[in-house]
């Protein structure tokens, strides 16, 4: 397909933007502009996620629908997170090329192009670095720590895995799942699944209406989903390997434990009452509940595996 034959996609995960939405939507049909003027793209679709706001946010995106058809929406009954929102939108979306841009303003579309141009040397994603981010120290402190805490667990650095500004080819958001919270950490699902991804530094603007969605809980979130995403990234194909060692040490301890207490009851010493032998038992039997588990998800995947194989991980079939 020629450059200038491609479809874009926009997606736009909502709550409670209002204000932010008609300058958002005009902006963003510059920054297509732009590309169509560079010869990058031809027809695109806008697609508004409204994840369950309160204010005239879904009014205000049907309203644009009603002037512009290539306007979509897709509205959740309630707030369900930008994860979701951004699944919703990745199953929806039909283009070629597909961009993600938070609804605050804070993000520039001018930057389309940009990203174009890095797509187009050969990479199948390319994320925003917001390298001056205009936001208060409360954000880029923690930011700061989960980019180096990230970038080490992923075993590859960008400076900004959680930049909501993202460009992607489609096949590899037909290989995405996003659920919980990992839409921090798509990216590292990305890499996992062997997509080549870089990033490019974006302007970033500060926050003029409405008000951050920030809160002391993404602390906790962000930790748990970092736990997910490691077991992701080093098990999901192979279970066994977590729960068959965790298995194995247990049982083998509780092995040792045992062969111990019987040297002793062989000397004649009573182990009736040890506690040590209640130990040594628990720790076999768990252990073998853990290989049994292991043995379990093993047989889960080899089902579900053979379904998935050539979405997710198959480049090329001639």
């Amino acid at each position: 397909m020629k450059k200038e034959e491609r479809k874009v996609s926009v997606l736009i995960p909502a709550y409670n933007e209002t204000e932010s939405l008609i300058q958002l939507y005009q902006e963003i049909l510059d920054g297509i502009q732009h590309m169509r003027s560079a010869g990058q793209c031809g027809d695109y679709e806008l697609w508004f996620i409204n994840d369950g706001s309160t204010d005239d946010t879904e009014q205000v995106i049907l309203s644009l629908h009603e002037k512009d058809p290539k306007v979509h929406l897709i509205s959740f009954r309630r707030n369900f997170g930008k994860s979701l929102a951004l699944q919703a939108g990745f199953r929806h979306a039909t283009g070629d090329l597909v961009f993600t841009i938070d609804a605050d303003l804070q993000d520039d579309p001018a930057e389309f192009v940009r990203f174009v141009q890095k797509i187009d040397e050969g990479y199948d994603m390319v994320v925003g670095w917001k390298k001056n981010r205009k936001d208060p120290l409360e954000k880029r402190l923690p930011s700061k720590l989960f980019n180096v805490v990230t970038s080490q667990m992923a075993g590859f650095r960008l400076h900004d895995f959680d930049c909501g500004f993202k460009c992607f080819r489609r096949e590899l958001v037909q290989a995405l799942d996003v659920y919980g919270e990992l839409h921090r950490y798509i990216p590292v699902l990305a890499h996992r699944y062997g997509f080549r991804i870089t990033e490019i530094t974006v302007n970033h603007r500060k926050r003029e209406h409405g008000r951050s969605k920030y809160g002391i809980e993404r602390y906790m979130n962000g930790l748990l989903d970092s736990l997910t995403t490691v077991f992701l990234l080093r098990y999901t194909d192979r279970p066994m390997y977590f729960f068959g060692r965790a298995g194995v040490l247990s049982a083998f301890a509780g092995a040792l434990i045992c062969l111990y207490l019987t040297i002793l009851r062989l000397a004649g010493q009573s182990i009736g009452t040890r506690p040590l032998l209640t130990l040594g038992v628990l720790l076999i039997v768990v252990g073998v509940q853990f290989i049994s588990l292991g043995f379990v998800c093993n047989l889960l995947i080899d089902r579900s595996f053979r379904a998935s194989y050539e979405e997710k991980h198959i480049k090329t079939i001639i």
